[in-house]
């Protein structure tokens, strides 16, 4: 791993929910750099398996085929909503709005006469806050990934959205492995497993079933 990282070994399950818990400065950046490969391999001191393979072993475009994120910041660009969805245009009309669809967003796309073309402005400025992060998890729900990271992803949202999202997670997501990057306790319900990074060190790996352990882990 980087040398933010000292001594990480972890087993993740196939189709369970995980949560990744740091403080600030833990590690959070430093794995998931490594999980993406977004650093010099000669960096990284130790191994990153999926499924018994090494990631360093596998091509880029092979490993992120198979990973997608939902940032805390969503990411758009200037270009249509379906560009944004779908970007090597991989998919039918019908699936990029079956996508819109299950994050209720399919209404904006009928209420615009340029439907799926309708331009989206740089950072998705002429959306609302929920509606760029809905953005993002369509494009995931089309990406059909086998490992989904959620970054802090209903951290700017409001609570209708932020449980809609979660909903549309817990439904579209289930046959998946997902890991969710939190600093707040009120995000870590759903989880199976949960792993606590503190000084780039593993402080906790199980289930969740002593919440009062974490109170020390928080920034509240």
């Amino acid at each position: 791993m980087c040398s933010v990282l000292q001594s990480v070994i972890i087993f993740l399950a196939k189709f369970v929910y995980h949560d990744l818990f740091f403080r600030l400065g833990a590690g959070k950046s430093s794995l998931l750099q490594a999980l993406f490969r977004l650093v010099d391999q000669s960096a990284i001191n130790g191994t990153i398996l999926i499924d018994g393979i090494d990631i360093g072993c596998l091509s880029l475009d092979h490993l992120r085929s198979h990973l997608s994120v939902i940032p805390q910041v969503p990411i758009l660009f200037c270009g249509t909503l379906r560009y944004n969805i779908d970007p090597f245009e991989q998919f039918l009309d019908e699936e990029c709005l079956a996508a819109l669809e299950a994050v209720q967003l399919k209404q904006l796309v009928r209420n615009h006469p340029d439907g799926l073309h309708l331009l989206v402005t740089e950072s998705g400025t002429n959306l609302s806050a929920g509606e760029r992060q809905l953005v993002c998890v369509a494009r995931a729900i089309l990406k059909r990934s086998h490992i989904l990271i959620i970054d802090e992803a209903t951290a700017n949202v409001d609570h209708t959205t932020d449980r809609m999202i979660q909903e549309v997670i817990a439904d579209k997501f289930r046959d998946r492995t997902i890991l969710t990057i939190a600093h707040r306790l009120n995000t870590i319900a759903n989880s199976n497993r949960i792993l606590v990074l503190e000084q780039g060190e593993v402080a906790y790996f199980d289930v969740p079933n002593n919440i009062d352990l974490f109170q020390g882990y928080t920034e509240n």
